[in-house]
Formats: structure tokens, sequence, C-alpha cells
């Protein structure tokens, strides 16, 4: 019983969640200083590289723990590998969070593709928008 009314309450609440497309292009463009001060995204466990032609990829994760969102690679947000960022993507792929992932090149958002995993679906709204400034009550 107990099984059922945590996967009820689950669906009803990642039901309403959405993705809405302006909180997606509101990002494109925006300099990164925005990104480093946005202060939800200040509160998620991150992980960044950068790609063979200097893209860097930053994954905000906003989900449940699991030894992939505890590796010290993610705790401290440092640059990782492209083989670790690899092997986290595998990892997190099977764990239920929104990955909020930003690509960034030459100091600006290049896009913003928040990607649900294990099970759990994002949601977007003005508290992840890059002008947001008040608490991060996530």
């Amino acid at each position: 019983m107990k099984r059922f009314a945590l996967a009820l309450s689950l669906l009803i609440v990642t039901g309403c969640a959405h993705v809405r497309p302006e909180d997606l292009t509101a990002w494109e463009g925006q300099p990164v200083e925005l990104l480093d001060q946005q202060p939800v995204f200040l509160t998620m466990r991150s992980v960044r590289t950068i790609t063979a032609d200097g893209t860097e990829i930053r994954n905000y994760v906003n989900g449940i723990g699991g030894t992939c969102v505890e590796s010290s690679a993610v705790v401290s947000g440092t640059v990782v590998n492209s083989a670790t960022y690899g092997q986290f993507s595998s990892c997190i792929a099977h764990v239920a969070a929104c990955n909020n992932i930003f690509y960034i090149k030459a100091g600006h958002v290049l896009r913003y593709s928040p990607i649900g995993t294990g099970g759990a679906r994002c949601k977007t709204n003005e508290t992840t928008s890059p002008n947001f400034s008040g608490a991060a009550n996530i």
C-alpha cells in the first residue's frame, strides 16, 4: 500500500511538471555570469566538461542522490574529461533526476536542455530563468 501511495503521489507531482519553451530560449545568448549567479542552479550539484571544439557542457543535477551524484567531481563542480563525463552520464541515466544541461561557448549560453532521467520529469518556470534573484526554495 505504501508503494502504491508513493507511486501515485510521484505521478501526480510529475504529471504537473513541464518544460516551458520560453524558459529555454530565455537562456540563449545570455552571459555565463548569469548562470554562475543563478540562485536555483547554485543549490544543485553539477558536473562540467569541455568538448573538442571548446564548448563547455554543464549539468546541474536536481534529483535524488546516488553514487554518481555523490562523486567528487560532481560535488565540487570541477571540469572533468570526456571519459569521466560519459561515465557520469551513463550512471545518472538510472537515477531519478532532472539534468539541467547548459551548452556554453565564448562566455555565452548557447542552449539549455533539461532532461529527465530515471523516470523523473523536468519542469521550468520563472525560478529557472536567467534573471531570477529570489529565494531558491526547491
